[in-house]
């Protein structure tokens, strides 16, 4: 499994997801490379479908469903809803079901909690 981890130099949340993912990877006992990944131009956030930072990819895949459709790229901070609050670092649960999703190969985000 890959997880590319998408952000912009100073971003306070990329480590606090970086940190959630190699966590999340360990407790549904998956392997996986998680590489981090610098975005710094608008050229490069359209090519990699970056929506802020930090922005996470399973398997080439967005964590986010609601997202995937987006074509709102460029290099800005990104916001999660988590419940009724915005958070910058996506939630334990949204990212569970990414890798979860990406395993069993059903990108239409199986409500796994």
């Amino acid at each position: 499994m890959n997880v590319e981890v998408f952000y912009v130099d100073g971003c306070p949340n990329r480590q606090p997801a970086v940190e959630r993912v190699k966590e999340l990877l360990r407790e549904v006992d998956l392997t996986g490379n998680v590489l981090e990944i610098p975005v710094t131009d608008p050229t490069s956030a359209i090519a990699v479908r970056f929506l802020g930072s930090p922005t996470i990819h399973v398997n080439g895949v967005d964590i986010e469903p609601s997202a995937r459709t987006s074509s709102q790229f460029g290099v800005m901070c990104r916001m999660y809803l988590d419940g009724s609050k915005q958070e910058g670092v996506p939630s334990a649960a949204l990212i569970r079901r990414a890798l979860l999703e990406a395993q069993s190969g059903d990108h239409r985000f199986a409500t796994l909690e």
